[in-house]
């Protein structure tokens, strides 16, 4: 009887068949099916960390970017909002890069290596000329973008994030040019890691240059161009940045928890546990007190769920786990409708959206219930960090995330996530979208820390939203006409709002009605921050 590898797992306390397990990846990753019989930790409901990594979707996905080295400045914006964790950054410097050629012997491999790099103001001119300064400084390294087929889905959003550097292009996927991109990954997983001299600390987008910042591997069951995965991927690379591996997460159900737990694929790499749709802060307030009891009060926990749990069935449990006064992180995914059971509406979403549930017709054109705003609730509760924000503004939202992890109590932070599907917006435009929410006074961003001062102005900080004083931000469109970024525009670039405008792009006078809900939530905010809005007060001038 041939002896099985036996691992134990602190995370999973349950001893685990290491073989069993390769078997039943390797079965599944060639098309076995759920045929196979389960294994010992199936069966108690758990899936391995990790085992996003060995999924493969590189038969699937049709497109893939293709990195032109030349027109790269090492942003590392692809690398941040990419959905997948299928494109990744790398600093290395000459010695090291000759090094690992080395491994690569044809001389077809080496050029199209080298190729792949390239001297960027930020990692080559910088340290040579800190070099010249100081002996003791680092001098100049290639920087490589690099993509890892068998996560990428080809959803192109890495090459929105690019934007104007057209430093990525989507490309079809051939027989031909696929080999290339297995040999560039290689050459990526043979590299050592980004030397710590190159990783500056003040640069929040350089949290992704370290290994360690993958704590969501790929290989999620997600749809293409998801706005939620991206928003996951950073907020753990920040909290393994703050706290290593001294985290866990508690999910309510929805659509983060069925694309995490595709048996038997699971991307996180933290241990976390999924419970009823309605109560994962109270199952995190539990766990709360089984740490503390045993002596891991430094350990971070996050309760992670959508609009449609945190706001509707879960409200409760969340408004009860923010008055505890607890250590206690939450992220709320909103994405203004139930995602994972087909778009309902939620009461996060907006006046005049079709969802389901509030069909647009005839009599009733959309949802007409306003929007539960849960950050401005939250902040009404007793000692409680909140944040509102958006990935794509990555200082932003990574400044969210530490100060949460920093304050010692509850904590929440509320992030716009594109739902492309239910938003019925194109796959490549979530980081579009959520910028453009925010632009557009739809979801605006602040931060309110409960320690920042006596008063509820000092306190709260709208800094990161466009024309901070006035009713709506203006700006030149890409003929240089001036336009006005109020919540019609917003809505124009969402198929959720399209029965809204007639054949001439004349908005529904419920359309109307929310983009007035969307500014008097504006005016609420600028008025709690004590920010005068310019055009507010010739408002009540011109009517006396």
């Amino acid at each position: 009887m041939r002896q099985r590898a036996l691992i134990y797992s602190e995370a999973t306390p349950q001893w685990y068949d290491a073989n069993r397990a390769g078997e039943i990846i390797k079965a599944y990753g060639s098309g076995a099916g759920s045929g196979q019989p389960a294994d010992p930790f199936v069966a108690c409901s758990v899936v391995r960390a990790g085992t996003g990594s060995y999924r493969d979707f590189s038969y699937i996905a049709p497109d893939l970017p293709e990195y032109n080295s030349m027109n790269c400045v090492a942003c590392m914006e692809c690398v941040q909002n990419c959905p997948d964790s299928a494109i990744w950054g790398k600093v290395l410097p000459p010695e090291t890069v000759d090094k690992v050629l080395q491994g690569f012997p044809e001389e077809q491999d080496q050029s199209l290596l080298r190729g792949h790099l390239v001297q960027t103001t930020k990692f080559w001119k910088t340290y040579d000329k800190k070099k010249s300064k100081s002996a003791d400084s680092p001098g100049g390294a290639w920087f490589g973008i690099f993509v890892d087929p068998t996560k990428c889905k080809g959803c192109g959003e890495c090459v929105t994030a690019c934007g104007t550097h057209n430093a990525l292009t989507m490309i079809k996927k051939t027989p031909v040019n696929l080999p290339d991109y297995f040999t560039i990954w290689d050459f990526y997983k043979t590299a050592p890691a980004t030397p710590e001299v190159y990783i500056n600390s003040k640069l929040k987008v350089d949290i992704m240059l370290r290994d360690g910042a993958n704590q969501y591997v790929g290989g999620a069951g997600s749809c293409m161009g998801c706005g939620e995965t991206s928003v996951l991927r950073q907020l753990l690379a920040m909290t393994y940045a703050k706290v290593g591996s001294k985290y866990g997460i508690v999910a309510n159900t929805g659509c983060n928890t069925v694309y995490g737990s595709t048996y038997p694929y699971n991307p996180f790499r933290a241990p976390w546990v999924n419970s009823l749709f309605e109560n994962a802060a109270t199952v995190a307030m539990g766990i709360r007190c089984h740490w503390d009891q045993i002596g891991r009060k430094d350990h971070q926990l996050w309760v992670i769920g959508g609009d449609g749990s945190m706001l509707d069935i879960g409200f409760q449990a969340l408004s009860r786990m923010l008055t505890s006064g607890m250590n206690i992180k939450v992220l709320v995914l909103d994405t203004q409708v139930y995602s994972n059971t087909g778009g309902q509406a939620s009461t996060a979403t907006f006046i005049g959206q079709d969802a389901k549930m509030s069909v647009h017709g005839s009599h009733v054109q959309g949802k007409w219930e306003r929007r539960k705003e849960i950050a401005n609730i939250a902040i009404m509760h007793p000692r409680v960090f909140v944040a509102q924000t958006v990935g794509p503004m990555i200082n932003h939202f990574y400044r969210s995330v530490e100060q949460a992890l920093e304050f010692d109590g509850p904590a929440l932070i509320n992030v716009y996530t594109t739902c492309q599907p239910e938003h019925q917006v194109a796959d490549d435009r979530s980081c579009d979208r959520a910028l453009q929410a925010v632009e557009s006074r739809a979801f605006p961003v602040f931060i309110h820390d409960p320690d920042g001062g006596p008063t509820l102005a000092s306190r709260l900080s709208l800094q990161g939203n466009p024309s901070i004083r006035r009713d709506w931000h203006t700006k030149k469109d890409a003929n240089g006409v001036e336009q006005t970024m109020d919540f019609v525009a917003f809505a124009k670039g969402e198929g959720r709002f399209q029965k809204h405008f007639d054949k001439d792009g004349k908005p529904s006078a419920v359309l109307l009605q929310s983009q007035r809900d969307r500014l008097m939530n504006w005016r609420l905010l600028q008025e709690l921050a004590r920010i005068q809005n310019e055009d507010w007060s010739e408002e009540i001038e011109r009517n006396g």
